[in-house]
């Protein structure tokens, strides 16, 4: 059960963090229990501040 729940919530991570290098809005996250939504916005969050610092999508 634990290994679920860490791949839910690492794959909740890695696609905020594609929704936001490709500079989508935050305000679509498709998450609405609190561990996977913030996940999804901490990935959100680093994506943003990677694309300030120029890092793009390979």
């Amino acid at each position: 059960m634990k290994r679920q729940k860490r791949d839910k919530l690492t794959r909740a991570h890695s696609k905020g963090y594609q929704a936001g290098i490709s500079g989508r809005s935050k305000d679509i996250c498709p998450f609405q229990q609190n561990d996977a939504r913030s996940q999804w916005l901490g990935g959100w969050r680093e994506a943003v501040e990677d694309r300030h610092i120029g890092l793009s999508v390979k």
